[in-house]
């Protein structure tokens, strides 16, 4: 472990950009718990933290470990708070496995573009156990810092998949596929069946009108009570959210 030099400093300055994150198949973290839960699955390729964090923590990483003052990581940090622990790792890909898929819950999110609300809908995911997302091409990069930073190390353990979600809902034969509508049914009157893939359309236009055709059950979440009036829609997270406990719940 050594003190970061300015030449090194310089040099993981420049992976704050995304383009040189992405030629190197690299993305950022920061923050102790974070950091932490990040470490057992992804490979990390440098660690830069304060003197007080090394002590506390006891990391002892194969990795690049640099000690940096506060005022370094100030400089590294892409939040509003920087933090003790700033690092990088590399990214992961996986596999979409359709009979793995039919055999479960899924959640697909068809081109949601807010990075706290996909982070927060894998937070989600995590905690009902859902083991996979599916995304349109046109959602936000998984790997967007602040996407990273809303998970709260839930990146670790939900596959996240970026496919053509029409192809991909055209392959999977009779799997119950549900969305959120206005005009659905009340989800807690509706059956709800143990698998399927549960659609979350974007934040503005909601689901596409292509991935709309493939739907087949509509539900709706009502409001309460049904005439007082109210906002327009819920965050789609918030949805989310709704959704998956109340398929969790039968």
């Amino acid at each position: 472990m050594e003190k970061l030099s300015k030449n090194k400093l310089r040099l993981l300055l420049s992976f704050t950009k995304k383009k040189a994150r992405d030629e190197q198949n690299l993305f950022l973290a920061e923050g102790n718990k974070l950091v932490r839960d990040l470490l057992p699955y992804f490979h990390c390729k440098t660690i830069v933290g304060t003197v007080d964090f090394f002590e506390k923590e006891e990391i002892r990483l194969e990795s690049d470990c640099y000690i940096a003052t506060k005022e370094e990581l100030e400089r590294l940090s892409l939040t509003r708070s920087p933090q003790a622990v700033w690092a990088l790792f590399e990214r992961k890909e996986h596999n979409l496995n359709l009979s793995e898929l039919k055999e479960k819950l899924s959640l697909a999110l068809d081109g949601v573009q807010d990075p706290g609300n996909l982070g927060t809908i894998i937070r989600i995911a995590d905690w009902f156990g859902i083991e996979n997302i599916i995304c349109s091409s046109n959602c936000v990069d998984l790997y967007n810092p602040k996407v990273v930073q809303a998970t709260m190390g839930a990146i670790a353990r939900v596959k996240i998949h970026y496919t053509n979600l029409v192809k991909l809902m055209d392959s999977v034969g009779d799997l119950p596929i549900y969305g959120t509508f206005l005009e659905g049914d009340i989800i807690y009157e509706t059956p709800l069946s143990s698998n399927g893939i549960i659609v979350m359309g974007n934040e503005g236009n909601g689901i596409s009108e292509e991935v709309k055709q493939r739907i087949t059950q509509k539900l709706f979440i009502p409001n309460y009570p049904s005439n007082r009036k109210t906002s327009e829609s819920l965050n789609v997270a918030v949805a989310t959210s709704i959704v998956c406990s109340e398929f969790r719940r039968r």
